[in-house]
């Protein structure tokens, strides 16, 4: 391998940190409990699997925009679902999970060394993985006034936030939207957990009341992974400025990023279908009543966790760092992620995930009431 190689862009790949923890978790007695990936254990719905099997004879290729019908089932429930007016079928392309997209974005806007990426705080690695890809200087805060006179070209934005499950007010994200807009900034918001919310309400960031009915400046992302149980099936999407949609699909299309065939129709369905949703709601939020009662009485604080599928977890700012969280509960044979994996401002706390099986969430919490 060369000494160019783009590897050496990018940070290390964090879960491969963990595997010491995980074989140490593996060896408990009653096997381990895996809270760290975040990744869906529940059945794919029957909706889903149905359109799928009923697309299955699919010989010919696809087209990277996406069919009609698919389209339509995105503009549908963004309207009926999170108050989004005024999309049409040209604002919206269908991806191969939303990770492709926000590691590859700054490479499809033809960013690269000089220009300036912002993200979170607190923050999804692949944003900084997207800027290091094509040699940009990424930028992680919360605060506007940081990056002083320079102008980011790319700001992302991420309520509910994955790791803490913090969710932004609608007139902070109206905020954001405005100043983005007067400095000719794209504003990109990950909303993958927007239906994953407990307490109060989240909103998409082209919610008319945010963005004013135009989707000018903005892009929306979403993700059916956590949603529908959809993380295998790789359906995910992009929304937003006409403009900027038009440019992506025609790169997208000389790179051959096509969501496959039943997948669009898979994807349609789901889109179509809220009883899957309301069901698998509920699964995550006994989970989490559970979880959260015996982390807390554990002697764990959970902090902000009031959306997402995780609950954002410390013992104070004078307590244990992240590392040394991981492996106290390790011990136990519980695996979590540290918060240093999220950034600087994670260093004491660690992300638990909900997504686990009912048996496995009841072995947690059994532990953790034997602590």
């Amino acid at each position: 391998m060369t000494s160019g190689a783009v590897s050496g862009r990018l940070p290390d790949f964090p879960w491969d940190k963990l595997t010491q923890y995980a074989a140490q978790a593996r060896a408990h007695a009653d096997g381990i409990v895996d809270l760290s990936i975040g990744t869906p254990v529940d059945p794919t719905p029957e909706v889903a699997r149905r359109a799928l099997v009923e697309a299955a004879d699919s010989p010919g290729y696809p087209l990277t925009v996406g069919t009609p019908e698919l389209r339509q089932a995105v503009v549908d429930w963004l309207s009926g679902t999170h108050g989004v007016t005024g999309l049409g079928l040209d604002q919206v392309l269908p991806l191969i999970g939303s990770k492709e997209l926000i590691a590859q974005l700054p490479a499809y806007l033809g960013l690269g060394p000089g220009d300036l990426i912002g993200f979170p705080e607190l923050a999804y690695p692949t944003y900084e993985v997207g800027a290091a890809m094509v040699g940009a200087r990424g930028v992680a805060t919360d605060s506007l006034t940081a990056f002083g006179p320079e102008t980011p070209q790319l700001l992302w934005l991420n309520s509910p936030s994955n790791p803490s499950g913090r969710v932004l007010p609608p007139e902070h994200i109206k905020k954001v939207v405005d100043w983005c807009r007067e400095r000719g900034v794209l504003l990109v918001s990950d909303e993958c957990y927007l239906d994953c919310v407990w307490e109060g309400e989240a909103y998409s960031a082209l919610h008319p009341d945010i963005c004013g009915g135009s989707a000018e400046g903005i892009l929306v992302v979403h993700s059916l992974s956590k949603r529908s149980n959809l993380a295998g099936y790789r359906c995910a999407f992009v929304a937003g400025d006409r403009d900027v949609i038009a440019e992506l699909l025609a790169v997208r299309k000389n790179l051959g990023l096509i969501m496959p065939g039943p997948q669009q129709r898979a994807m349609a369905a789901v889109l179509a279908d809220e009883a899957h949703v309301k069901e698998q709601h509920e699964r995550y939020r006994a989970r989490r009543t559970k979880l959260r009662a015996a982390l807390e009485g554990a002697g764990y604080t959970i902090e902000h966790s009031e959306a997402s599928l995780y609950l954002w977890t410390t013992k104070g700012p004078d307590g244990p760092d992240s590392w040394e969280l991981v492996a106290e509960l390790a011990a136990h044979g519980i695996l979590v992620a540290p918060g240093s994996f999220y950034g600087v401002a994670g260093s004491k706390h660690v992300r638990i995930a909900l997504t686990a099986t009912d048996e496995r969430i009841d072995a947690a919490v059994a532990r953790l009431a034997a602590l």
